[in-house]
């Protein structure tokens, strides 16, 4: 799969604007960018630390995936991602060892990297994302 770094780790949040006040006046970091992703009913907020982003997603509407886990389960850590090479091949990869994807290949994401993930049940509870740069 060639894993080189963990790409980011998601976070959701009620609302984004307040988050990002805490983000920057709390800890000091600064937002770099701020991007809707239509299709996946989010805005995202990003913060660079080190290598590693924070990604805020907040739900644009009841019934995206985030708006559904604010629901079920509260703010908190949504995801963690993982660059890889190709997120297209790594869900293979992934699938031919056994994991249930909820991607079986990868689609768009904020940033404009290809993104897939992988089926908390398969990954020891956790959401795992695979994301590659755009070819």
């Amino acid at each position: 799969m060639n894993i080189s770094h963990i790409e980011h780790i998601g976070i959701a949040v009620e609302n984004l604007e307040e988050s990002i006040k805490y983000y920057e006046g709390v800890l000091g970091l600064k937002c770099y960018s701020i991007e809707e992703v239509a299709d996946q009913k989010v805005k995202t907020a990003f913060f660079l630390v080190g290598q590693t982003k924070i990604e805020l997603l907040e739900s644009t509407s009841p019934d995206g995936p985030i708006g559904k886990f604010v629901a079920k389960k509260g703010q908190g850590m949504h995801h963690i991602a993982f660059a890889v090479n190709d997120s297209t091949e790594a869900l293979k990869q992934a699938e031919e060892r056994g994991v249930t994807l909820i991607d079986k290949t990868s689609r768009k994401g904020a940033e404009g990297l290809n993104i897939g993930f992988l089926h908390p049940k398969s990954t020891q509870g956790v959401l795992t994302e695979l994301c590659s740069k755009e070819k």
